[in-house]
């Protein structure tokens, strides 16, 4: 019968150890100096409303929905000006939060009707989706940039879809907005009850309307089109509901 020997035990190495932390130790200052120079990746960095969209934008646009000191400080960082309005309104249709948005000719953020008492996150999310979303489709869609924005209203003191019972609209706080058109540089008017619909698969106006729906999704915590229902048919309502860190977007 044969005996197999043993290996003795390899001896307990100090230096193995030392040479692992310090590769762990320079990956993590990599990485620190990487976020740091791209910090819309960095979900610990404050969001530029500005700034170019990164891994961590979506999170961070979220959070404002919780934070009402945050997001005005996103706003101010970003040189937007705005009026914050002192708390309204009772019970369910309480508005603790709500501001007004002025000089926002150069963003396209001008509005028809020109009243716009919406919460922070919404208006946030306004600035951010106008930015990165809205402008960019316009000019390579239709080559024009957005002059300003035909809305529904932010306000209305209301359950879902109008409702006698059920759960509250987030209108109801101004939690929200419903957009209903599109006035271009170039004159043109855009409307969801006319140009959502066509019967040329490539118009571009067709295109640039859902181009918008869409950017909107992960801008918005809900984002609701004429695809919804017959309720939506002339509108893209948007609101910043707590969901968490995902949106809910038809």
């Amino acid at each position: 019968m044969k005996i197999q020997k043993r290996l003795p035990a390899r001896p307990f190495r100090i230096d193995r150890i030392a040479m692992i932390l310090l590769g762990v130790l320079a990956l993590l200052a990599g990485a620190h100096g990487w976020f740091k120079a791209h910090p819309e990746h960095d979900p610990r960095a404050p969001l530029d409303l500005d700034g170019p969209e990164g891994w961590a934008t979506s999170t961070k646009l979220a959070a404002l929905r919780g934070d009402a000191a945050m997001c005005r400080n996103a706003l101010k960082r970003a040189g937007v000006e705005f009026t914050s309005l002192a708390p309204a309104g009772e019970g369910a249709c309480r508005r603790e939060d709500r501001l007004r948005i002025a000089g926002g000719e150069e963003r396209g953020l001008v509005l028809t009707p020109a009243i716009n008492e919406a919460s922070c996150p919404v208006n946030a999310a306004m600035v951010w989706w106008m930015r990165h979303r809205v402008q960019p489709a316009a000019e390579e869609l239709l080559g024009s940039r957005v002059a300003s924005l035909q809305q529904l209203g932010t306000y209305s003191c209301r359950r879902v879809n109008g409702a006698s019972t059920g759960g509250w609209s987030e209108h109801a706080t101004a939690n929200a907005i419903d957009i209903s058109g599109f006035t271009l540089e170039d004159g043109r008017v855009l409307t969801l009850t006319e140009d959502w619909s066509s019967d040329e698969p490539q118009d571009p106006e067709a295109a640039f309307l859902r181009a918008a729906r869409n950017g909107a999704c992960d801008v918005f915590g809900t984002v609701l089109s004429p695809e919804y229902n017959a309720l939506h048919a002339d509108h893209l309502h948007l609101d910043q509901a707590a969901r968490g860190y995902g949106s809910y977007c038809r």
